[in-house]
């Protein structure tokens, strides 16, 4: 297990977590389906929630969140110094937060930096405060590899991952919005397919994850 104070790592404690995931989801299509990382943002937002929003990009993320929940205080830290960010280093950070969300960010990270980034975040949370991750989902056959993708999670992956920093995982998504009859062609018919050749329609997964 990673400690989260030293920065050890565990390899055997890594695979262990994963196997626990497997156990509570036997494959990724036992995860439910979800729209969008909005929808989820908001399920487990809360009024007057403090959100770091980690590899925030335009914010355009935060101005969906803050017109749906404008008692929400919402902050960004991104390393491009083109766009407007309240933090552009986790080192500046000295406040904390209810929840952090880090969209589609840590597969452009090497391993070892995405568990000190997953460390470093559990550290900027309150008690009790959450964190919502996305990443790429292995099964979908156009999203197995970016060129500029260094470390691609299968979804007991990632959340083994956040095991081993501290977090208790609280829910596992796939994400897919489509047209409303292909959405329900792929979910109620042509699943059994996709299941039959292990690939997967949903292109990213979502973990929500609690600091204990």
């Amino acid at each position: 297990m990673s400690n989260c104070a030293t920065g050890e790592f565990s390899w055997s404690r890594f695979y262990a977590l994963r196997k626990e995931i497997r156990s509570a989801y036997p494959s990724v299509y036992s995860l439910k389906v979800k729209k969008k990382i909005l929808d989820v943002v908001i399920e487990e937002l809360k009024n007057e929630d403090k959100i770091l929003d980690v590899g925030a990009s335009n914010r355009n993320l935060g101005e969906k969140i803050v017109a749906k929940v404008p008692s929400a205080t919402y902050k960004t830290m991104d390393i491009d110094r083109e766009q407007p960010h309240d933090y552009y280093s986790l080192d500046d950070i000295s406040e904390s937060f209810d929840m952090v969300i880090l969209s589609e960010v840590i597969e452009h990270l090497e391993f070892s930096k995405g568990i000190s980034i997953l460390g470093r975040l559990y550290g900027l949370l309150k008690n009790g405060g959450k964190i919502i991750v996305s990443t790429p989902n292995l099964f979908h056959p156009h999203r197995y590899w970016d060129s500029d993708h260094k470390t691609p999670y299968r979804y007991d992956e990632i959340s083994g991952a956040l095991l081993s920093v501290g977090f208790t995982v609280k829910n596992i998504y796939r994400v897919y919005n489509d047209q409303i009859f292909r959405k329900l062609f792929r979910i109620h018919i042509a699943s059994y397919l996709y299941k039959y050749l292990d690939i997967d329609f949903a292109k990213s997964i979502i973990v929500v994850a609690v600091k204990k």
